[in-house]
């Protein structure tokens, strides 16, 4: 029996067990470490009764049969036994480090390990490898992973131990020294596998893979080091390995991994347990872009490759030598990104990036020529599928990961130092104590060496997107006049192995990292449900539900799965060489010809927008204020409606330019503020502020009023998708809350383009499916949700009743209706909640206040809910409209949508309730405190100017002021200056240009329509109807 007892020098593994040999009870102790595929007719070992009666449930449950007799031993049973039995000399425990103390308890199977490694290396030279310290730092790296794996058993052990009151020590740290000193028993470590065979079987595999990945490697190096001397070492002896770093990269292949060795003269390789040669390749590759591309002096990496293993060269990050090199390692990175987009590479993150003064040099392109992927990822979208065939997919551009926790940008532009991990990480509280414990805490990204330093700053690549785009165009120039000679090295290389990215790797290593928990470590098949998500993940995509037992296979061997494939076909192989024919969409060598093809003017337009959008979205959200002035415009005439809307018509020309086209249907990338956290590069939705329905209603009121059937033909096959989407929905209701109903961004705001859409382009279909939409609008509205404009009740109510106004439809009536009822009775309930049931009306009163100033504004506050409470012809809703209009409150902008100009807009509602000349005054006041500012630079519906003009449209009628009427109608001539001088300038981070209504080149150009002739022109920020 295992006792406690304090130690406080070191655990001693042999102390009370010298003369006792210790066996597993069980012979057949580890058959429930089997993973199912590996035991579908194991047997349960001899454990006590409910134990075997849980296992037989479990595997009928699953279609295992159960035999009598046993499998064959898999060689990690012979491992753990073999060291977990045997006596050794303890390790220091000090309570510093927890990794350290939890290694020393796992020291047996350390040291077994080191000691194999030291038999199968002892031919080596001392000349080539000083093997002490190799095995040192071998033993250091294999502890730390074993302790990494057994943490959440240890601590959880150590709770239990604790709970119990049996270890000794006079306090916390004592008694977790204690604690050790007991688990490091060989008694104890055969309870501990007995007790979590999975555990053990995730130990010792670890320890075997590690053994054969040391000794291929110094294998490799003895083979090898005379051509690594002559080659990447120059010619000169670097004296012996004094040290391998061998977990610089993920484990693939049974645990190999990326290796750094250092040489008795200070210098470094890297080694890579896998082929080289598109390491090589792409050498050729830059070393061509390079000739063709004056003054470029871009480098790669020297390169060894050597069949199934390779070597690079090892980069050193260094800083730039002046600011003005900063710009030339940005012209070398716009470079690097053209060619990276022609090879269609992908994964190049800021881990394989790394910044040597002015040369961004690739340490790692082994997706280089990927192939497409078969699957559901495009869905028919032609903008999602341009964007998989972008820069973007390099990854070396902006890639923004968003979590509980933030949002970082893990690109090879990226890696910001000290950047917060977006979702938790499990830590430690309390370490070294016996109260240490599991806790979730926000991770953090390793420190990146991507981005070129001055000084100890590190530059941000937004401050340099010129000279970015400067390198892009020179490389793409180069490779449109040099097509041939990129194509040919592209056809020869057809036969190179290059990997397939099939899931993001962090996925996989947190499937790793949680499934180590005690629960799931009793029994393989309760850690094999944990990696179900995979196939869970996978349904409707039959690629990856093919590759997922492949996956499962690999994880459960402690790897990061990986794929490969060989550019010219579309066969892909698994880990342990299993060919799966025909399993890729388009081979890497087809795609990347295709776009050397296609490569001209039109496509560096559209990859120079991307590579812009994508830099914008690092940039801070922001807080729709909108309220930066535009630069000084000469005063001008007033804008009448001709140059208006030929001006809406120039937009419209731009957004038809920019439409993607494929599959029946047209689309269009945008730039999306999601959740008002994260700015993201997104094919455009199906939503009416930033989507497609938006864009569509733009461009089917141009074809209206310019009777351009271009116009109206693009609209239609933009509003294409939507029939399905209403089938989908139909299919799977839980998509309703998550679609939502309102009048922005809902169903109710898709029903109110398409009866305008309907009517505009008198199309009967579109008609129909306004219907359609509008009853999924009422279904959504049915549900617990927001009471705002944007996404709530307020919106669905006002669209439904455009709906109805404009098509007839009974049902949007009677939903709008039941809307409305639904809206003034949460309003009145969310005051009531406020105060109490039994509360007086002066506390109402006091609780409306408190209610009607958070959030502020249209979009989402109390004006956008007091507006449409005020247009429902209810008398009882009206009074509580006009008491939140009278309470509500803005933003400290002009905008829109929680500024200003909403709110005086919506206050408009308050002429049948207040005094008329008092309402004249505030309404004139209004009008001039708007019109007495300098035009905004964001021109924009949502928060820019023309937010503000819609709003000085709505108080004009109201203001009895001829001056701020010509005022307004002087502005809309600025508005015209302002898009003569800069362009459309958008809601977005810079004024990118993106097509969306609310914030986009759409809404510029319909709020040119509106300011050319209001009265043929509905509001869409009020979702007015037509007529």
């Amino acid at each position: 029996m295992t006792t406690f007892r304090a130690v406080t020098g070191h655990v001693d593994h042999t102390a009370d067990h010298t003369d006792l040999r210790v066996e597993f009870p069980d012979p057949h102790w580890w058959v429930p470490g089997l993973a199912p595929h590996e035991r579908a007719d194991a047997p349960e070992p001899a454990v006590p009764g409910q134990r075997i009666a849980a296992g037989t449930a479990r595997a009928a449950s699953r279609a295992l049969p159960l035999r009598t007799d046993p499998p064959a031993r898999p060689s990690w049973v012979d491992t753990v036994e073999r060291a977990v039995t045997a006596p050794r000399t303890g390790r220091a425990v000090s309570g510093a480090d927890w990794r350290v103390d939890f290694a020393a308890v796992l020291w047996p199977l350390v040291a077994d390990a080191r000691d194999r490694v030291r038999a199968a290396t002892g031919h080596l030279d001392a000349d080539l490898v000083a093997m002490p310290a190799v095995l040192d730092g071998f033993a250091d790296r294999l502890g730390h992973e074993l302790a990494g794996l057994a943490a959440r058993s240890l601590v959880e052990r150590l709770r239990r131990a604790a709970d119990s009151g049996d270890l000794p020590g006079g306090d916390s740290r004592a008694r977790y020294r204690s604690f050790l000193a007991a688990a490091a028993a060989p008694a104890a470590l055969v309870a501990l596998c007995a007790e979590l065979p999975v555990l053990a079987r995730l130990l010792g595999q670890a320890a075997d893979h590690a053994v054969t990945a040391c000794r291929e490697l110094l294998d490799h190096l003895a083979a090898d080091r005379a051509e690594l001397t002559a080659t990447l070492l120059d010619g000169a002896d670097p004296g012996p390995v004094v040290a391998v770093d061998g977990r610089r990269g993920d484990p693939h292949r049974r645990g190999r991994s990326v290796a750094v060795l250092t040489f008795a003269d200070g210098r470094r390789l890297v080694y890579q347990p896998r082929d080289s040669r598109a390491h090589v390749r792409f050498g050729e590759f830059v070393a061509l872009l390079d000739r063709r591309v004056p003054g470029l002096g871009l480098t790669s990496v020297g390169v060894l490759a050597r069949g199934d293993h390779g070597w690079l060269e090892h980069v050193a990050p260094a800083p730039l030598a002046d600011r003005a090199a900063a710009d030339v390692f940005y012209r070398r990175q716009g470079a690097l990104l053209a060619l990276l987009h022609v090879l269609h590479a992908a994964d190049i993150h800021f881990e394989n990036v790394i910044a040597r003064a002015d040369q961004p040099l690739l340490v790692d392109v082994e997706t280089l020529l990927h192939p497409s992927l078969p699957g559901p990822a495009a869905a028919g979208d032609p903008a999602a599928a341009a964007l998989a065939d972008s820069v973007h997919q390099t990854s070396m551009l902006p890639v923004i990961v968003v979590g509980d926790h933030g949002a970082a940008d893990i690109s090879g532009l990226g890696g910001d130092p000290g950047a917060p991990a977006p979702d938790a990480v499990t830590g430690w509280a309390d370490p070294g104590t016996d109260r240490m414990r599991p806790t979730r805490v926000p991770g953090r990204f390793p420190d990146a060496a991507n981005r070129p330093r001055l000084g100890d700053a590190q530059l941000d690549p937004g401050d340099h997107e010129p000279a970015l785009l400067e390198g892009f165009h020179a490389a793409h120039d180069a490779i449109v006049a040099h097509r041939g000679e990129f194509a040919a090295l592209v056809r020869a290389s057809a036969d190179l192995e290059v990997r397939v990215v099939v899931r993001a790797s962090n996925g996989y290593a947190s499937l790793l990292a949680e499934s180590t928990h005690p629960d799931l470590l009793r029994d393989a098949r309760d850690r094999d449900r944990a990696f179900d998500v995979l196939r869970h993940a996978a349904a409707g995509d039959p690629l990856r539900a093919r590759l997922a037992p492949h996956e499962i296979a690999d994880l459960w061997a402690g790897d990061v799965p990986v794929f490969t494939a060989r550019p010219g076909g579309t066969d892909l192989w698994t880990t342990t060489g299993h060919r799966i024919p025909g399993a890729l969409g388009r081979s890497g060598v087809d795609r990347a010809l295709a776009t050397v093809a296609a490569t001209g003017a039109a496509s560096a337009g559209d990859q120079a927008w991307i590579i812009s959008a994508t830099l914008a979205t690092r940039r801070p959200p922001g807080d729709h204020r909108g309220g930066t002035p535009g630069p000084d415009l000469p005063a001008g005439r007033a804008a009448d409606p001709e140059r208006l809307l030929a001006a809406a018509c120039a937009l419209g020309d731009q957004v038809v330019a920019r439409g993607i086209e494929g599959a029946g249907r047209v689309n269009w990338l945008g730039v999306e503020l999601v959740d008002d956290r994260q700015w993201l590069v997104l094919p455009l939705g199906a939503g009416l502020a930033t989507g497609y329905t938006g864009v569509a209603l733009f461009l089917a009121q141009l074809a209206e009023r310019t009777g351009i059937d271009r116009y109206g033909e693009v609209a239609r096959r933009a509003l294409a998708p939507l029939p399905a989407l209403f089938d989908a929905v139909a299919a799977r209701p839980d998509l309703l809350p998550v679609i939502g109903c309102g009048g922005w961004h809902g169903f109710g705001g898709i029903a109110y383009a398409l009866a305008r859409a309907g009517v505009l382009l008198d199309d009967a279909d579109l008609r129909r499916w306004a219907a359609h939409a509008a009853e999924l609008a009422a279904a959504a509205a049915a549900l617990p949700g927001p009471l705002g404009w944007s996404d709530g009740l307020a919106g669905c109510a006002t669209a439904l009743r455009a709906v109805h106004t404009d098509t007839g439809d009974p049902t949007a009536a009677r939903a709008a209706a039941d809307c409305a009822t639904a809206l003034a009775t949460g309003v009145t309930d969310a005051l009531r909640a406020a105060v109490g049931p039994e509360s007086l009306e002066s506390e109402v009163d006091s609780a409306r206040a408190g209610y009607t100033s958070t959030p502020p504004g249209f979009a989402d506050g109390a004006a956008g809910i007091g507006w449409a409470l005020a247009r429902t012809g209810d008398a009882a809703a009206a009074r509580v409209a006009a008491d939140l209009l009278r309470r509500a409150g803005s933003g400290p902008g002009v905008g829109w949508c929680s500024g200003a100009a909403g709110l005086a807009a919506a206050r408009t509602a308050l002429l049948d309730h207040d005094d008329p000349a008092c309402h004249t005054r505030a309404t004139r006041a209004a009008a001039r405190r708007l019109v007495t500012r300098p035009v905004l630079r964001d021109l924009s519906l949502c928060h820019g100017e023309l937010g503000v003009a819609e709003a000085l449209a709505t108080l004009a009628p109201h203001c009895a002021d001829p001056a701020v009427a010509g005022a307004a109608r002087a502005r809309a001539g600025l508005v015209l200056a302002a898009i003569d001088r800069g362009g459309p300038h958008c809601g977005t981070p810079g004024g990118l240009p993106t097509p969306g209504l609310l914030n986009g080149v759409a809404g510029i150009g319909y709020g040119l329509l509106r300011l050319a002739q209001r009265d043929r022109v509905p509001s869409v920020l009020l979702l007015q109807p037509g007529g």
